[in-house]
């Protein structure tokens, strides 16, 4: 771009120029190669997701599905007793409820109430695995 917003031709490369280290590949290997770029690009904020969330936003995020700050506090801490947190407490919900085949208000409740997390346990052992 110049100084008055206009774009400079002169140094774009053409798309026939941005795409040559990729001209070779099948595909099956474009398949790939976007999903291991795509992953490079989504980890750290999984990662961030994973190290900096607290309570309060877990229980935001689950206010937000539905759930009242009473029953929202019990699933957090539900949440935080398995070792779940890294998770996402609507995470949790979500999971539980599609392998369970209930609906994610019905599963929070369930959860509240100290049931099926044995459920939750295994499908994210399962993951970590």
């Amino acid at each position: 771009m110049t100084d008055r917003g206009e774009r400079d031709l002169s140094t774009d490369a053409t798309f026939e120029e941005r795409r040559l280290h990729l001209a070779h590949l099948s595909d099956e290997e474009l398949y790939t190669r976007f999903w291991e770029l795509t992953e490079k690009l989504v980890e750290p904020l999984l990662q961030a997701g994973r190290e900096y969330t607290t309570p309060a936003i877990e229980r935001s995020v689950l206010l937000r599905m539905g759930f009242s700050s009473i029953e929202a506090q019990a699933i957090v801490r539900g949440v935080i007793d398995h070792g779940l947190m890294g998770r996402g407490a609507g995470h949790v919900v979500w999971k539980v409820a599609e392998e369970l085949g209930l609906s994610i208000r019905e599963t929070g409740l369930f959860l509240a109430e100290g049931k099926h997390w044995d459920v939750a346990a295994r499908l994210f052992d399962e993951v970590a695995s």
